[in-house]
């Protein structure tokens, strides 16, 4: 297994709509366990393909305490959402370290090919079905801070435009 690099917002690859995958094999197996190990050493508790640079629709979710709870997500749809919503304070491991109020259906249902290929369909709450519609929004090429006002998406943009900036400096006076 290996650890992958995480695409960091505003990179454009994050924007890139992943395509069904077409035949669940070794290769996406690999995958799968790679994008689990990159999620879990994050840490985090969700991970889309489109995140690590993988432009097909697999995600990795835990969002047991535990963190030994792992669903894949192969191709997912989600087919029904719940009128009533919620609102949740969100992270993403592609926007690290801003966290804002997101609103989104309180349940969905989803239905997704698991690692063997087999579809299956299950009903989702709470932190998880949070964690669904977060990384299949991943997948349709969208941020969760594209769901916040464009003051907010602006002021997120210009803190981590200048924290990158830092981040140059200091790696060039290290390697000096």
């Amino acid at each position: 297994m290996a650890l992958l690099p995480i695409l960091q917002y505003p990179d454009e690859r994050l924007h890139t709509v992943a395509k069904p995958v077409a035949q669940v094999d070794d290769r996406i197996r690999r995958l799968v366990k790679d994008m689990a190990e990159t999620m879990y050493e994050a840490p985090g508790v969700g991970l889309a393909a489109t995140q690590v640079d993988v432009h097909e629709r697999v995600i990795v979710i835990d969002v047991s305490e535990q963190g030994d709870d792992l669903l894949v997500l192969i191709n997912p749809e989600i087919t029904w959402y719940s009128e009533e919503t919620k609102v949740y304070e969100e992270g993403c491991l592609s926007v690290s370290g801003i966290y804002d109020k997101v609103e989104r259906a309180s349940e969905v249902k989803v239905t997704a090919l698991n690692e063997k290929g087999e579809r299956f369909e299950f009903d989702a709450d709470g932190l998880l079905a949070v964690c669904v519609q977060h990384e299949i929004d991943h997948l349709d090429g969208k941020v969760f801070v594209e769901h916040l006002s464009m003051l907010k998406q602006t002021r997120i943009l210009t803190r981590l435009r200048k924290q990158q900036r830092e981040t140059k400096k200091v790696d060039a006076k290290v390697t000096v």
